[in-house]
């Protein structure tokens, strides 16, 4: 893992300040050191993550990415800083759309004084992003898909994942704050907590979130309830092409309609995304979420369009459990055995993002 200080962090811009954790092939944070990568002590867990993920106090939101498959640890961050600039400008173009998030007042270190009085209101929406990354390569071939599939599956079930994901979620819970005890919703005292994940990286973040999952409590912005006393309490959870079959909510994550989420489970699909179609359905003798979209699941899921840059998503669009959002007029661009694949670093993706975030407050 490493982190501000470590020399894996991103330079000038929205990706400044990120935090890397480096997962193994069983799903446990590595650490650098002077003989490369190696294991973090079990014991020095909780001690590893205080050294390095502290939200910094200009932090408005935290964003924690999951990358997906064939994905290098140098692309991974690269899709991290862009998907935050397709962000920034949105925000910067569009402030109306995201009446909560106060505009784009920039609260990050240098920015003008008077962008950053208490309260979400006047601190616009930084966020801090922290990525987690994954052994995802192979070969472009079924028998790749599957290599890293079963990975991705052994990483959580049978390895630490969901353990180490959801400990580090908890634990970026407990430093956040919660927004809710700030004296004008995410003021000075808290953040406000997202996942985003893509392809096989949605898997382990569902994994994560379900170890974690508990009955229903209070709430916040969005209609459903959230646990009390759980180890962390996630405002929304964007899930782009996820490569799971289409019943795996209702098959797998079983406990997703219960888990500790304050906002919706929002999965995108595009027809033209060839791994989680072509791949998928060889695979596992299924069309994958990413092709088709959410089929059943342990609540109703509400399908909706994907929505340009200038058009709103009302709060009655995305307040549900679970969102399929059709992106085949968006997601259209890939060659190659995975096709549109990865063709969600666009700026109606930010859009959608940044609805979340709005309507968290």
């Amino acid at each position: 893992m490493t982190a501000a200080g470590d020399g894996d962090v991103d330079g000038d811009g929205p990706g400044e300040a990120a935090a890397v954790v480096d997962l193994d092939e069983r799903g446990w944070p590595l650490r650098a050191t002077r003989d490369g990568p190696r294991p973090v002590p079990p014991a020095g867990l909780l001690d590893h993550f205080a050294a390095r993920l502290t939200p910094p106090p200009w932090a408005t939101d935290v964003v924690v990415y999951v990358h997906g498959w064939q994905t290098s640890p140098t692309s991974s961050r690269q899709a991290v800083a862009e998907l935050l600039c397709l962000v920034e400008r949105q925000l910067a173009r569009r402030p109306g759309l995201y009446p909560r998030l106060g505009g784009a007042a920039d609260a990050r270190p240098g920015a003008a004084a008077d962008a950053r009085p208490g309260g979400a209101a006047g601190r616009g929406f930084a966020p801090w992003p922290v990525l987690i990354r994954w052994p995802s390569r192979s070969l472009p071939s079924l028998g790749g898909y599957r290599r890293i599939r079963d990975r991705a599956h052994a990483m959580s079930a049978e390895g630490h994942a969901a353990h180490v994901i959801g400990q580090l979620l908890g634990y970026l819970d407990a430093r956040r704050g919660d927004p809710r005890h700030a004296p004008v919703l995410a003021g000075r005292g808290g953040q406000y907590l997202h996942l985003v994940g893509h392809s096989f990286g949605c898997r382990l973040l569902c994994e994560a979130v379900q170890w974690a999952a508990a009955p229903p409590g209070g709430t916040l912005g969005w209609s459903t309830p959230a646990p009390p006393g759980r180890p962390f309490t996630v405002d929304s959870m964007l899930l782009f092409q996820m490569a799971a079959p289409r019943d795996a909510f209702a098959t797998t994550f079983t406990e997703l309609a219960g888990a500790p989420l304050r906002g919706p489970v929002v999965a995108t699909y595009a027809q033209g995304d060839r791994a989680t179609g072509f791949w998928h359905l060889r695979a596992e003798k299924r069309t994958g979420i990413g092709h088709a979209g959410i089929g059943t699941a342990p609540a109703p899921v509400s399908g909706i369009r994907m929505r340009g840059t200038g058009e709103a998503y009302p709060h009655a669009a995305l307040d549900h459990r679970f969102v399929s959002v059709d992106a085949s007029h968006v997601f259209v661009r890939g060659r190659g055995p995975a096709g549109a694949h990865s063709d969600h670093l666009r700026p109606e993706s930010a859009h959608l993002l940044l609805s979340l975030a709005d309507h968290s407050r």
